[in-house]
């Protein structure tokens, strides 16, 4: 257990951020290895081996993952869990409020026999709702624990800064997120969570959670794409040693028409998604893509063998307008 009352005593134990020492360059002919951790498992033949880093909890976390927001109903959980494990896929993430929690234990359950793998293979992630956030955190953090069925999850999140209920410039929304991570931080010496983190915070949430926790958020995961940079943030956690993680890299499929995005993908004879997806892991930050449809699973999965020039690099990063597509926690205390 990694515990500290500051988190610039951690170490995320991998060069994934070093290109931001120079604010005005971009990586672009640096191989991506020379960034990483180990390869996670395969398993299957049919797979490739998904690069990793290492959190400061010394936990292997993939750079691709399978987010499930918006996938229902066991049929479809199951279906799109069997394509990512066999495209190569290692990590999941869902949510309380996904209400799939049970549905992917379940697939997991049933499908990682099939392809030769085991529970240690797989990155699970999950998160804890608005409407438990307090007093019912606990409750809410251990009944993740049995929708999934699992002895222990790898990374469990505080889903939004914010309290169900609360409207957004209540002080009971400081004073319930510092009961919310005493929850997280006692599951985790328990070992019934491996890493801790938080998704949506802002800047101020993420100063104040360093400066009163006793253990370190291993991750914060937020929206991010070339028209959201998130620059603050990002250099926040490079000198706080908190990963950042995106969601939404395809700006809710918005992005996947931009003229910039268009052009760089026919440079390389790959899909726009494959484009704004490299974009970001090049940079060392890890990816959600969401899909229930086989082709695009693997579509997004194949990123990890081509690389994008500085110059490409930076024409995507000039699309950064602060441009939000999801959900905006600026406005909560």
């Amino acid at each position: 257990m990694v515990e500290t009352g500051h988190a610039a005593r951690h170490m995320i134990r991998v060069k994934l951020f070093t290109w931001e020492e120079r604010r005005d360059s971009l990586p672009g002919s640096a191989p991506l290895s020379g960034f990483l951790g180990r390869p996670v498992s395969s398993g299957s033949a049919m797979s490739e081996p998904q690069l990793s880093l290492q959190l400061n909890t010394g936990t292997q976390m993939p750079l691709l993952g399978l987010g499930t927001f918006r996938l229902w109903g066991s049929d479809e959980v199951h279906q799109a869990v069997d394509a990512a494990l066999a495209a190569g896929y290692r990590a999941f993430d869902t949510a309380a409020v996904y209400r799939n929690e049970a549905d992917l234990g379940r697939a997991l359950r049933e499908l990682l026999p099939k392809h030769g793998l085991t529970r240690s293979d797989i990155f699970l992630t999950s998160k804890l709702g608005p409407r438990d956030q307090g007093s019912a955190a606990r409750e809410g953090c251990l009944r993740s624990l049995e929708q999934l069925g699992c002895e222990y999850i790898d990374l469990y999140l505080i889903h939004w800064p914010g309290t169900q209920g609360l409207v957004v410039g209540d002080l009971c929304n400081k004073e319930n997120r510092t009961q919310s991570w005493a929850a997280l931080e006692e599951l985790h010496a328990s070992g019934k969570f491996r890493a801790i983190g938080v998704s949506n915070y802002t800047p101020a949430h993420l100063c104040d959670l360093l400066q009163t926790c006793k253990v370190s958020p291993a991750v914060l995961q937020v929206e991010f794409h070339p028209k959201l940079v998130q620059t603050e943030l990002r250099d926040l956690c490079k000198r706080t040693q908190v990963c950042f993680q995106a969601y939404s890299s395809l700006g809710t499929g918005l992005l996947l028409k931009d003229p910039v995005v268009l052009a760089v993908a026919a440079e390389h004879g790959r899909t726009p998604a494959q484009v704004l997806l490299r974009w970001a892991v090049q940079q060392g930050v890890p990816v959600l893509p969401k899909s229930s449809r086989p082709e695009r699973l693997k579509e997004n999965a194949q990123i990890f063998d081509f690389q994008l020039s500085e110059e490409e690099m930076r024409r995507l990063s000039a699309l950064d307008c602060g441009e939000k597509y999801c959900w905006d926690p600026s406005a909560v205390v």
